[in-house]
């Protein structure tokens, strides 16, 4: 176990240097990120403007705790765009990285491009995304007590089993059920890298987290005393730290998760990771098959 850790940390680390070469990289969760409170604002405005949820609220309680079903659909719609903006943005960010780990030198353009090749793909993905949300979601209100836990559980599993649904969308271009089948079988072989892998990433990225909160408390104990201008001018930087803390942590883990990929598909090691990191990773399933 010890091993395991160990390995994780080194992969994220071997991220981070990619990371460090690429850093245009780190625009597509940023853009992505932008076009996510787009989405989030398309949405919000027209349901604070146009519905009157008095009427919403006496409905969902006319009928047992359950949201009216027009509800659901806005949901979908929701979800789909959502999901359509994260993996159109994860797929360019991916194809890039695997450009990189093939000695190729990739510019957003590259990226954006790849992902346009995959459209079908991705809005295919994006439907059977937000069909399995709206339907998480119909569980979880079914029985206030069960249900929070059954889509707690559907949700945690469902996550994983499409682990590496996005990156085979990229490189094998298949269809969303085909995606799920070889993403489940990559799974079996990278479980132990990619949690542990993930978890060196996250605890590094909770490092760094901490002088952000710290300006955030800073900025309001100022404001709070009075010293509006400064308090201010602190709690706009530490916005702008947590949107660049959130891109590089969404950076590191899609960098991570196509060098799993790709070790894992044809065991090509990428460019900026060591063979003994995947060797190492790989040798006891490969043995036992």
């Amino acid at each position: 176990m010890f091993d395991k850790i160990t390995n994780g940390f080194s992969l994220a680390r071997s991220s981070w240097g990619v990371l460090a070469k690429d850093k245009q990289l780190i625009w597509f969760p940023l853009i992505s990120g932008f076009m996510f409170v787009l989405v989030v604002a398309s949405f919000a405005v027209p349901l604070a403007t146009l519905v009157d949820w008095n009427q919403v609220k006496h409905q969902t309680e006319q009928n047992n705790g359950k949201p009216p079903v027009w509800m659901y659909g806005v949901a979908f719609g929701f979800y789909f765009a959502c999901y359509f903006v994260m993996i159109f943005c994860n797929a360019a960010l991916i194809s890039c990285a695997m450009m990189r780990f093939n000695g190729r030198d990739p510019s957003l353009m590259d990226g954006f491009g790849m992902a346009m090749a995959r459209l079908p793909q991705i809005f295919a993905w994006a439907l059977v995304s937000a069909t399995v949300g709206v339907l998480l979601q119909v569980i979880e209100s079914a029985n206030e007590q069960v249900g929070y836990y059954v889509s707690l559980i559907l949700g945690t599993a469902w996550s994983v089993m499409t682990f590496f649904v996005v990156p085979v969308l990229v490189v094998e271009k298949t269809g969303p059920l085909a995606a799920v089948g070889r993403s489940v079988s990559l799974i079996r072989q990278t479980w132990g890298e990619s949690l542990v892998g993930r978890m060196g990433i996250n605890f590094a990225m909770f490092l760094l987290a901490i002088p952000v909160i710290l300006l955030f408390l800073a900025g309001g104990f100022l404001l709070a005393k009075g010293m509006v201008p400064v308090g201010v001018a602190l709690l706009v930087a530490a916005f702008i730290a947590l949107m660049l803390h959130m891109a590089i942590s969404s950076a590191l883990n899609t960098i991570l998760l196509a060098a799993l990929y790709q070790y894992a598909a044809d065991r090509n090691v990428p460019s900026g990771f060591d063979r003994e990191q995947f060797e190492g990773a790989f040798q006891t399933k490969t043995q036992a098959a």
